[in-house]
Formats: structure tokens, C-alpha cells, sequence
């Protein structure tokens, strides 16, 4: 598979801020015209100006029935691209996780009922105002891999060196003075301090993400409102009423109750599963979900059956499942292993039998007794419940993490742990991918004239810093005082073409935060990490249904800049830039 080339660009400062009058910024930010609640309430649909992007439904992926078929050209955004050479003949296993890999969710249904929940349980748990409850929810505003400052009430972008390129205090974007005054003093490495920073790194918490910038309007418009908490307080109650709306089931219960509501169909499932397996791969499904829900979004995505038709064949396709198995803590941490009984959902200790719960006068079923080695009963998967890393190594017949692949939509739970911890080879699925590539095709016409520009004022910029400093040693050099002046307005000229270039390509992808793989023209943190953790990375996980169980997947060639030179030289000889350079060169050869 070939990666697309995405484009060095963007500097988000070109954009126009939303607001750039923040007077402090580690403290609440009182306002001269405060807004009223019912401002706050409608932010941010209020202050967008441009289109936010949706996240794309899971794709119809069909092989084709012919040979010819299989050597069509393979759309972009169905490829699976690849950080880090992988055979698939050495891959003996593969994972993958449920919740936002083969479970995709509805965003306009499920985002929207995570927000009005964790509402909720701020008012009527943690005490907040009702006015809370009046909070609109715009879930495209946010974008994963941002990154929330809980000390602040910020949320940044980052690049991959850690530079904060973009910045939030609620709703209002802080100037590139206010943004460069507070992280340029900050240590690289303290952007990593869970203590004060939040990664925004799945789809789940783009309620949370958005209810804290909501919050921090809220408080400082009405400073008094919530009792002088501070920012970070403030999020430690919205992270424990999160918490919450998992921990009592309600999230789950809405979910349970019409699977339909908020979770897409997706037919490529079976077919991607049991052509692994014709393949010689065992499977294996590990989520931190526990078994009652588990089974009720599996037996909808496989089977389509839901509430009373549920039954447990899905398990048929699955050599083994782990149930609750609390990623990331499953990769590093020892802890006892139970099966399930799926009828009822007891547990049993592995090593005895004894039931775990629940525990009454009935009696008890006894399915423990059997070697837990023995991974299917009547060709279904048993099922487990926590346990290490170890015991599903046991279960696969592995003996190296490298030859386990596994599947997931966590950067940090599914694919950086699963990945340092074990060397386990790793795909990451995103469907915003699916956007990028969309729109980096539509902005095609604008990359070309963009990187002229670019490499054209990189240019002006090198021959400018050379007049000026000839002219500190030769002040009164008169030809160069021409030439200076000259390139300066040349500078200006393409400053303004390439800024221009910038906005327009711009359009095609997200209005507020950019290309979820770029923080001005670097790469973003978040790029980073697939980067370096991901050994493949494609929108959806139906894109496996277009490769083989023996694909080798070969990476890309890396170029470092001092390579990438030889390929802006040749650009430049073929943008013909010597009927604006060659004459400024001249003039400088003949004052030396």
C-alpha cells in the first residue's frame, strides 16, 4: 500500500480569531459585556464561521468477483497505510477492540446522549446550576488529538515537537502573543504532565472536551457561579461525571435498549472475520466493556439481533474474548483471570471454579472445571474477564508479542501500550482519516502553488538575511541598498501569495483546528504518535476487507530534510524562480 503525501502546510495564525481580548490566563477571565447564560448555552454554534467536518459512517467495502477485479486501483481513503513493514504471513493472531473499531457510533445520537448525561450528573450529582442543562452541544467543533490544559481552561494543538500552534480559552482563541507567552516557558516534556494535561485521543471524549469549554465560559462570565472553583476542579468534577454515566450503566442502558439509535450497521464485519480465519489467523476480541454489553452491540453488529433475540453464535467467529479487560492497565499489570458464564454473566475463578457472583441459594452452574487452555466450546469462544496479557498469549498459542496484530481506535489504550509494553504490531483506525484524504484530494489544486510560494520565500528570506548582513559590514554600499529594498518588496509580495494559497487550501478540511494530522507545517502531536506507535493506520476498520491474510505491508522510504533539499532544488528549477531570483543573485555576486 502507498501512503498519500500529505502537504507541509497550514499556519492557523492566517486564520481569523474567533476573539483575541484575553487579559489573564490562569485565572477566570471576567468579561466588560459578560454574556448571558443564554449566550453561553448556545456557544459555540454562535462563533463558527466556516464548515465543521462530519465524521464519515462506516464504509460498504465488497470484494470484487472477478481476478480483474482485485487489481483495480484502490481508492484513498479505503487504503491501509503503513508506518512500519509488516508481513502478515508472520501475524499468527489478531485482535481487535469493540467500542469505536468494530462498533462505529452514530455521533449526531451517541456523542450527543454522552453530553446530556454527563449534564446531568453535573447538576443533580455535583451540584451545579441548572443552566448547565441548557448547554448546546456542536460535537463537530471538537477534533481528536487535541489536547485539554486543566490548570488554564485550555485546549491546544500541538505539533510534534510539542509546540502549542493553536490554542482555546473556551470558546475564544487566544492571540499568537497570549499562546506563545504561557507554553514557550513551559518544558516540552511538562505538555506530557497527565496532572495538567488531558489528551483528547478518542471519540468519547469529544463531549467532555466541549462541556469544559463550555464550563470555562461559564465561569468566566459569572465568576461566582460555581463557588470559586478553580479550572482544574472544574474538570475534576466533569471527569467524575464522565465517569459516572459508565460506571451506572445509564450510557450503556440507552445503547442497550435501541442499538439501532446509536450504533451504524456494518456488513463488512462477518466477511473480514471469517476471511481471517480461512486465512489460518485466530481471533481474539478485547475490550474493556464487560460481557452484558459486550454482547448486546456484537449480537446487533453480527448477528442483527437485539434485546430478546440475542444469543451468543457471534462468538462463533472468535477464537477467544476478553471481557472488561482494562486497557491499558491488561499489558502491564497481573491480575486475576475469571470466565464468564454467558447465560448469566457469573464469574468463575479460573483456578477453582468457585462462583464470583452472584452468590445465592440457587444452584450454581459449574463450567470452570474444564482446561481454561481449551479455547472453544462447541465452536464458540469461551469468554473471559480481566486477567494479563499472559493468559491470552496462553490462549492464541503465541510466544511473541510480534506475532500478535491487534486492532483499535486508542492511541494511548490500544496502540502506544499494547505496542511499548509488549511488542504487539498495531493498526490504528480513525475515520477522520477518511475526511483528510477527502479533502487533501479536493485541495490538490492549491499544494502546488502553495509549495512554490513557500520555497520561494524561503528563498527571498535566505538572500534578504544576506544583503542585510553585507550591509552591516558595507554600510555604504548604495547597489545593495537597491537590491535590499528590492527583495524586501519581492518578501512581501509572496508573504501575502503564499498566505492567500494557505487560506484557500485551508477550506477543505476542518474550520477551527485544521487537518488532524498537521499543527501548522509540521506534523501534529497526534500524527506523531500514529507515527511512531502505529505500525498501520487506515480510516476504518472495513478497509481489512480489501487485503489479504498473507499482504506484506511495506513502509514508505523516510526522508530527512537534508534529502527533502535535493527535491525543493529540483522544484525550484522547475518553477522557474530565476526571473525573480537570478537578478537579486547577480547584483549580490557583483557586490562581492
Amino acid at each position: 500500500m502507498r501512503c498519500v503525501c500529505a502537504v507541509q502546510l497550514i499556519s492557523h495564525r492566517l486564520l481569523p480569531p474567533l476573539f483575541n481580548n484575553i487579559r489573564s490566563l490562569t485565572t477566570h477571565v471576567p468579561r466588560n459585556m459578560p454574556l448571558t447564560f443564554e449566550q453561553i448555552s448556545k456557544l459555540p454554534a454562535s462563533k463558527v464561521a466556516g464548515e465543521l467536518q462530519d465524521i464519515p459512517p462506516p464504509p460498504k467495502v465488497e470484494l470484487g468477483s472477478s481476478i480483474e477485479s482485485l487489481f483495480s486501483p484502490i481508492p484513498y481513503e479505503r487504503q491501509i497505510y503503513c508506518n512500519r513493514t509488516l508481513d502478515m504471513k508472520v501475524i499468527k493472531a489478531i485482535g481487535f477492540d469493540m467500542d469505536y473499531t468494530l462498533a462505529q457510533y452514530i455521533p449526531e445520537t451517541f456523542e450527543c446522549l454522552a453530553h446530556r448525561l454527563t449534564k446531568e450528573n453535573l447538576v443533580h450529582v455535583k451540584g451545579y446550576p441548572e443552566i448547565v442543562l441548557d448547554f448546546q452541544f456542536e460535537w463537530r467543533f471538537m477534533q481528536k488529538g487535541l489536547t485539554i490544559d486543566k490548570i488554564r481552561g485550555n485546549v491546544i494543538k500541538r505539533d510534534r515537537h510539542q509546540y502549542v500552534k493553536l490554542a482555546y480559552h473556551g470558546f475564544r482563541e487566544l492571540s499568537k502573543e497570549d499562546r506563545n507567552s504561557i507554553y514557550d516557558k513551559e518544558l516540552r516534556e511538562e505538555l506530557n504532565n497527565h496532572s495538567h494535561y488531558n489528551m483528547i485521543d478518542t471519540l468519547f471524549s469529544l463531549a467532555e472536551a466541549h462541556t469544559f469549554m463550555q464550563l470555562v465560559e461559564l465561569v468566566d462570565n459569572h465568576p461566582n457561579i460555581l463557588g470559586g472553583k478553580t479550572y482544574q476542579e472544574i474538570y475534576t468534577d466533569l471527569r467524575g461525571a464522565v465517569d459516572l454515566c459508565h460506571r451506572d450503566g445509564s450510557l450503556k442502558a440507552h445503547v442497550a435498549a435501541d442499538p439501532e439509535k446509536y450504533i451504524y450497521k456494518d456488513s463488512s464485519i462477518v466477511p473480514i472475520l471469517d476471511n481471517f480465519r480461512k486465512g489460518g489467523k485466530k481471533l481474539f476480541l478485547a475490550t474493556n466493556s464487560l460481557w452484558d454489553y459486550a454482547n448486546v452491540v456484537m449480537n446487533f453488529l453480527i448477528c442483527g439481533r437485539v434485546k430478546e433475540d440475542k444469543n451468543d453464535e457471534w462468538l462463533k467467529h472468535f477464537d477467544v474474548v476478553i471481557t472488561g479487560c482494562g486497557k491499558p492497565e491488561f499489558f502491564t499489570s497481573k491480575r486475576p483471570l475469571y470466565e464468564v458464564h454467558t447465560p448469566t454473566g457469573m464469574l468463575f475463578n479460573t483456578d477453582n471454579g468457585s462462583p464470583r457472583e452472584p452468590l445465592d441459594l440457587t444452584a450454581q452452574p459449574q463450567i470452570a472445571n474444564e482446561e481454561v487452555c481449551c479455547l472453544t466450546k462447541d465452536g464458540k469462544a469461551r469468554v473471559f474477564q480481566s486477567g494479563y496479557y499472559t493468559d491470552l498469549h496462553r490462549f492464541l498459542g503465541v510466544n511473541l508479542g510480534s506475532e500478535v496484530l491487534y486492532v483499535g481506535d486508542h492511541i494511548f489504550g490500544d496502540i502506544l501500550k499494547s505496542k511499548k509494553s509488549l511488542n504487539w504490531r498495531t493498526m490504528l483506525v480513525f475515520p477522520e482519516l477518511e475526511a483528510e484524504l477527502v479533502g487533501l484530494q479536493k485541495a490538490h489544486g492549491t499544494q502546488e502553488p502553495m509549495m512554490q510560494a513557500r520555497l520561494e520565500r524561503k528563498q527571498l528570506e535566505h538572500e534578504f538575511h544576506l544583503y542585510e548582513h553585507h550591509l552591516k559590514l558595507n554600510p555604504d554600499d548604495t547597489e545593495a541598498k537597491e537590491v535590499l529594498q528590492e527583495l524586501h518588496q519581492k518578501r512581501a509580495s509572496v508573504k501575502e501569495r503564499y498566505e492567500s494559497c494557505v487560506i484557500e487550501h485551508h477550506k477543505h478540511f476542518h474550520s477551527v483546528w485544521g487537518q488532524i494530522m498537521k499543527a501548522g507545517a509540521q506534523n501534529s502531536f497526534f500524527a506523531e504518535q500514529v507515527e511512531r506507535f502505529a505500525c498501520l493506520y487506515s480510516s476504518h476498520v472495513a478497509n481489512l476487507l480489501l487485503v489479504t491474510p498473507t499482504t506484506f505491508f511495506e513502509a514508505e522510504i523516510a526522508l530527512q530534510p537534508h534529502e527533502n533539499t535535493l527535491v525543493s532544488d529540483e522544484l525550484l528549477r522547475r518553477f522557474s524562480f530565476s526571473k525573480h531570483v537570478t537578478p537579486v543573485r547577480n547584483k549580490r555576486q557583483r557586490t562581492e
